[in-house]
Parts: C-alpha cells; structure tokens; sequence
C-alpha cells in the first residue's frame, strides 16, 4: 500500500508539472515532429521509385493504403485522449490505462527500442546524404560527429530540439516549394511533360513489396504522441497536432506522386533515386530538405524515445526505473537521454562494422505496427465494453478502430512475416515478466471490465441453454465462519479441495457491533488467491451464526455463480446439535453438504491415501449417472487426490461372501466407469459396519456419506471410531461422477 501511494503522489505530481511554462503546444509539440518524420528519406529518395513501379494508379492506391492505419490509428489515438488524461509515454501511457501496466510496458518497452534503434538508422541516412555532396567524405567521421550533434541538441534542451526542428520545417517547405516551382519550368519546355502510366509493370518488386518499401514513411506519428508528457493539454494537443500532420502529410504524398508521374519517365523514375534534385527548380533545395529531414528524424526520435523511457521507470517497468525517472526543472530526463544516447551508439557502431542494422530495420517497422495494432484494439475494446467511463468528446464508429486493428495485423504478416512472429513473441515475453512482478498502478484499467462484460455475455447465453450442472461441475464452496481462526484451520484442506478451478466464498459472521474480529478474513482470502484459488470474502451482522448461514444461503440459490458446496467444520463430536440443526434448511436450495472434521492429533496425516466408503448397492447393483448419496463424495475424493498425489481407495461392507463378488463386480465398474486413477484400489468387508470402519486400511482422509436425516449418534461414533480426519458428505443432486 504504501508503494502504491507513493506511486499516486508522484503520478499527481507529474500532472500538475504538466501544466508548466515549459511544455509544448500543438504546433511545436505534435504538429513539428510529426511532419518531419512522416516527409523523410522515404519521400526524398523511395517515392519517385513507387511511382515508377506501380504506376501513377499503383502508387496513389498504396499510398492511401498506408494512410488507412495511419488515419485510423490516429482518429483512435485522438478518441481516446479526449477520454483521458495522457500522462508521459504517449502511447504506452495509453496503452496502460486501459489494459494494465503490463501490457502497457510491453509494449512500450519495444517502442522504446525501436525510436531509439531508429535514431542509428536516421543517421546513417544523413550521412549518405552528406556523401552526396562529398563523395570522398569518411562514414565513421560523418557519423559520429552527426550523433554528437544530435545528441547535444537532445540533452541540451527539448525546446533547443524544437527550435532547431521548426527550422528544418522551413527547409522542407522550402524544398517542396522548389518542387511547385519545377513544375512550372518544365511545362514550359516543349515536350518534357510526360503522360502518367496509370498502372506500372512492378518490373523491381510486386504490389506489396512495393508497399513494404514505402510504408516506414507513414510511421512517424508516435514521434508527436510520445511528447505527451512534456504538452500543456495532452488532450487537445495530440488530436489536432497529429491529425493535421496527418492531413498535410498525405496531401503532399498525392500530389507529389502526381508531380514525379508528370516529369520523368517510369524508367527513370525507377533508375534514379535522386530524380527530385534533376527535376526540381533548385536541386540543392531538395539535398537540403533531405539532409534537413533526416537530421530532423533522428533529432525527433532522440527527444522521444527517452520520454518514454522516463515513463517506463517512472511506474517500475525498467530496472533502476527511479533513476531514469528523474527530469530536470525544465522539464527534460537526461538520465533517460543519456541511456538512450548509448543506445543509439552501440547500434551504430554495431551497423557500421557489421551492417547488421539493416537485418533489423524490418523489426522496428514491427514493433511500430505492432503498436498501432494496441491502440486500435484499446479503443475498438473501450467502444465494445459500453462502459460509462469511456465518453470521449471526440466520438469514432467502431468500424474505424476496427479497421486500424486489422490492417496493421495484416501488414505486419504481409510484409514480413518472420519479424512479425518475432515481434509478437518478444512482446509476449516482456508481458510475461512484467505479470510475474506485479507492478502496482496509480490508476484503475479496464481488463476487469473487460472480463466482467465476458462473464455477462456468457451468463446470458448460458441461461438459454438446457442446463448442464454434471457436466460442468466443480466445487464452489461457501465456507461460513465466526472467526478467523475457524478457516485457517481448514485452509490446506481446502486448497486441496479447490486447486485448480474451484472457487471459495467466505462468509464472516458477526453479532452486532464485533465486526473487527473478522479483519484478518481479508487477508486469508488474499492467500487463497496466491495459492491459485479464486476466493472472495463477505462479512454478514447476524444475531445468531444459524440465522446467518441460512440467510446467506438463500441469497446466494439465485445467482449465477453460486456456491454448490456448503462447508462446515465441525469443531468437536459432541457439539453437532447446532450444526446439523441447518441442514436441512439448506437442502432445498440444492447445495452440497461437507462437514469436516479434523483428527486433534495426526490432522492429515502425510496427505496421500482417502478411504472412500460406499454403501450397498444391492438388490439392483446399477450404476446410473446418479448415485445416491455417492456422486460428491466420489469427485471430492479425486479432487483431493489430484491435489495430494495420492491414491483412492473405495471400501464397501456387504453381507456374505455372495454379495461381496457383485460388490467387487460394482466398485470395479464405478472405477471404470468415473475414469478414477489407475492406482484406485478396493476393499470389500462383510458382516458389520463398525466392525469394519476401523479394520479398514489407514488413510489420511475418510469420506462417508450422510443420510438424509442427520444422525448425531452416528457421526459421534464414527470420529471417535476412526484413527483419521473425516469428512461427511451430501449430495445436492446436481453431481455426478459418471458424466
């Protein structure tokens, strides 16, 4: 509890520095970075290419195809920051408040990777374009001095960062200007327009290799959304910032694979990568703009991704998590930037001695989709579940996440299925070891909701359905105690009972005015829950502890999931009055009946071998799919065994010799016929029940049945008889070992 509220202090605090002088708005937050990642290399040096191999039709129709998941992915984006409050991380902040911080942190923790290993790869792409211009330039040169440039820039100050980026905004508007003004130039020379092939002959690659290679173009939203912590109203600058970066973005995509149709020729658009800079009123403009876009890709992703490393360690998700929590008063995590930075640096100096980048770049494009894939899927799962929470002021039909969701898991496995397999096992394992942990999270999710609105679903369609109770059995047991001390006692016993699937109801109760004597109930159950067993605990005022349990009795005979097993220790032989006293005014709500009583000196012994007594069967000797009295008793005792690893063995007293071979004949097909373990033994005894209750072979556990009229004499006897704990057992009517 108190990691959980240190984690709340320090969530509040962050939100009121939020609200700081030095945060961004729309423009210089979202609407900048975004821009220049979406028009980078791609655009400059891929998109003359796809028009040429596709064709004018082939390259506006994967173009828009692109923007599918682009648009989408940031109409979803949009919704559900109007729905909450966006705190750092962008989209793993997202991600985590509606499906859980550990599945937040899967993927965000990748998405981190991937900005970051992205970084190397904008770097490398400027120094190509460096060497453009100086040919005999030396790479390690060029690319160390451009990493030490960005990352000061980075480390220096996000708001040196945005400046910097607002200037190369001017730049490759500037380059794009140049474009408009090319146009114009070459339709004034007499014959130097061509006319635009419409569909091209993909001679280099088919249509979705073709889309493969232009599709990283359109992946650079997650620059502006991974600010989200250092803007001023997260909320409203994330969905105009990035949908209008979107907007301009696919207009400038359009019109500039309409411009490269018009003035080259599908060979030399496939031929010359460079086709801009020959076609463009001023060729040096488009060296800058890419230069310019490049530089800013990489100075955008290293502002980025270490926004969303300081989110990762702010909520515990990294080791050493505080330390790459820490910002300074402007604002910015130099620790999260200096890690990332190394980061970076291994990876290029790894790809320029290895070229082993490359071989990677396809799984960043992963890690990237596989995102985009998460926030359709919070938002399509937000829309679905109808919760009241969930009202966003900027409203979508479902068929748009839905869309985002399906066209990102079908790029994923069309472009590159390998990686794509690759991405999702690595998530899956990161999701495994943040659930062994155990993050705790300042806020509330959705995924009980989620389960919750399942459960409903399901409970509806049940109740059209013929029931099935002995089919789909398993022990729900409701355990009424006066004090704590009653169910620690029984605890191991039960867990026995209920591990794997069954499920614990406690129920406390108190007299008036004592209701603290029952606080350690809550963390009983807590335990039951760590041992794998689902447990809950309700506290009920009763005069008396009779009236008590039948009250809870009848409430709970009309819920869905109800208890089918009431529970009741018995705390000495001679005092079972009061408890058999309620048996028979639960019978009729058909609730099984489990008295347990435990020996006061060997308990449960070494908790391996239970004695099963069944009584005569005769004259019938018939084996329905119910038995009486015998159907609980029998699914207990495979139950416990399961649990304990060890054996069963069915005992039976009969008359005479002659009846005891049918009475071998009928256990030997029970055994059979209820699928009970191989090592399930039989011992038949006859003459007298209580000469043969105690010749019987020890064990740890005895089941016997109980008539229909408790018998206070009897069950006296039979614990004082037996040298074991015992349990007397009732059936509801609604088992069956046979089924």
């Amino acid at each position: 509890m108190f990691r959980l509220r240190q984690l709340v202090a320090r969530s509040n605090s962050l939100r009121v520095a939020d609200g700081g002088d030095n945060k961004f708005g729309t423009f210089t937050g979202v609407f900048v970075p975004t821009v220049l990642t979406i028009l980078g290399a791609i655009m400059y040096l891929r998109e003359g290419w796809v028009v040429g191999n596709a064709g004018l039709g082939g390259a506006l129709l994967i173009i828009l195809l692109a923007h599918v998941i682009t648009v989408s992915t940031g109409l979803s984006v949009s919704s559900i920051a109007t729905n909450i409050r966006v705190g750092a991380g962008g989209a793993f902040s997202i991600i985590s408040q509606s499906l859980g911080l550990e599945v937040g942190g899967s993927i965000g923790l990748p998405l981190f990777l991937a900005q970051a290993v992205s970084t190397a790869l904008y770097i490398f792409a400027f120094t190509e374009g460096i060497q453009r211009i100086f040919p005999n330039a030396p790479t390690w040169i060029i690319l160390y001095v451009t990493f030490f440039l960005v990352f000061t820039i980075a480390y220096t100050s996000a708001q040196l960062a945005v400046r910097v980026q607002i200037f190369i905004l001017i730049i490759v508007g500037f380059s794009l200007f140049s474009v408009f003004l090319g146009s114009f130039a070459i339709a004034g020379r007499v014959g130097m327009a061509f006319t635009p092939q419409l569909w091209g002959a993909f001679a280099d690659r088919d249509f979705w290799g073709t889309f493969a290679i232009f599709f990283p173009a359109v992946t650079g939203i997650m620059a502006g959304i991974s600010m989200s912590g250092s803007l001023r109203d997260p909320r409203r600058g994330i969905p105009q910032g990035t949908m209008s970066a979107i907007g301009l973005t696919l207009v400038i995509y359009l019109l500039l694979a309409y411009w490269l149709a018009r003035v080259a020729s599908p060979q030399e658009l496939v031929s010359n990568l460079t086709i801009m800079v020959d076609k463009a009123f001023f060729g040096w403009a488009i060296i800058a703009g890419i230069l310019g876009a490049t530089f800013s890709s990489a100075l955008g992703s290293l502002v980025a991704a270490p926004r969303v490393m300081q989110a990762l360690g702010f909520h515990g998700v990294l080791p050493f998590g505080g330390f790459f929590a820490r910002q300074t008063d402007q604002g910015d995590p130099r620790q999260a930037t200096i890690a990332t930075a190394l980061i970076v640096f291994v990876a290029m100096t790894f790809a320029l001695f290895s070229g082993g980048l490359d071989a990677i770049a396809p799984l960043i494009t992963m890690f990237f989709l596989l995102t985009y894939a998460m926030l359709n899927a919070v938002v399509l799962l937000e829309q679905t579940l109808g919760m009241v929470s969930f009202r966003p002021t900027f409203s979508l039909p479902r068929l748009v996440p839905f869309i985002g969701l399906i066209s990102c898991l079908f790029v994923m496995l069309l472009t590159n299925a390998t990686f794509s397999i690759v991405a999702i096992i690595l998530t899956l394992g990161i999701y495994a070891y943040l659930q062994h942990r155990q993050l705790q999270t300042p806020w509330e999710d959705v995924r009980s909701g989620l389960f919750l609105t399942f459960a409903e679903w399901a409970a509806e369609m049940a109740s059209h359905m013929p029931a099935a109770p002995e089919r789909t059995w398993k022990p729900s047991i409701l355990i009424p105690v006066p004090s704590a001390d009653e169910l620690v006692g029984s605890y191991r016993f039960l867990r026995a009972m209920t591990v794997p699937q069954g499920s614990i109801y406690v129920l406390g109760i108190y007299p008036p005015g004592e209701r603290e004597r029952l606080a350690a109930l809550q963390d009983l159950t807590r335990s039951f829950a760590v041992d794998r067993v689902f447990a809950r605990t309700t506290l009920l005022e009763a005069e008396a502890f009779g009236d008590g349990v039948r009250a809870a009795t009848e409430v709970l005979s009309s819920a869905f999931f109800r208890p089918n097993i009431l529970f009741l220790p018995l705390a000495g032989a001679n005092n079972l009055a009061p408890v058999l006293d309620l048996l028979p005014k639960v019978t009729a709500y058909q609730i099984g009946t489990v008295l347990f009583w435990r020996h006061p000196v060997i308990d449960l012994g070494r908790e391996q071998s239970i004695n099963v007594w069944v009584r005569e069967q005769g004259p019938a000797w018939e084996l329905g799919l119910r038995m009486s009295n015998l159907d609980l008793g029998v699914l207990l005792a495979y139950q416990i065994s399961r649990n304990w690893k060890g054996y069963i063995r069915l005992c039976m007293v009969v008359a005479d010799e002659e009846t005891k071979a049918r009475g071998e004949v009928f256990l030997r097909d029970l055994v059979r016929l209820s699928r009970m373990p191989a090592s399930t033994q039989i011992a038949l005894f006859t003459g007298d029940f209580w000469e043969a209750l105690p010749a019987a072979p020890d064990a740890d556990l005895t089941v016997l049945g109980l008539p229909d009229q408790p018998d206070v004499a009897f069950i006296q006897r039979a614990v004082q008889t037996l040298h074991s704990s015992c349990i007397f057992v009732r059936d509801s009517g609604n088992e069956s070992a046979l089924a």
